[in-house]
């Protein structure tokens, strides 16, 4: 069981890595074709929160592993809730940042807008 926390903390940082050059990369290749640069910025920002997500959401995976059956100690149960509230926080932060708005009004702000793919409204 350790190679497989050890394989999901690999896995949830090569995410984070990687989802992290790609948000970037695409910056620059915006810069490049002239996309405006606060929107390049809004959509690094957007790339990079996702990636953030992704990765925090394999490294609870080794987390809860570890703790369940690795040291299943009261010590590693409390730290993992501790790590489960942090990430619930992060998410939150990052969510609202990406989105623009609050998760309980997505719904809300999405039958505001326009359909994008060109269908008329029933």
């Amino acid at each position: 069981m350790n190679d497989a926390v050890k394989a999901f903390e690999v896995l949830g940082v090569l995410i984070l890595i990687v989802g992290g050059l790609i948000a970037l990369v695409g910056c620059v290749i915006e810069l490049a074709r002239g996309t405006a640069a606060s929107r390049a910025f809004d959509d690094v920002r957007a790339r990079l929160g996702r990636a953030i997500l992704l990765g925090l959401e394999i490294l609870v995976v080794a987390d809860i592993i570890r703790t369940i059956v690795v040291s299943p100690t009261l010590s590693s149960a409390l730290t993992l809730g501790l790590i489960v509230v942090v990430r619930i926080a992060l998410s939150f932060a990052i969510d609202v940042e990406v989105d623009g708005v609050a998760p309980w009004r997505k719904a809300a702000m999405e039958e505001s807008l326009p359909r994008r793919d060109g269908a008329a409204e029933i």
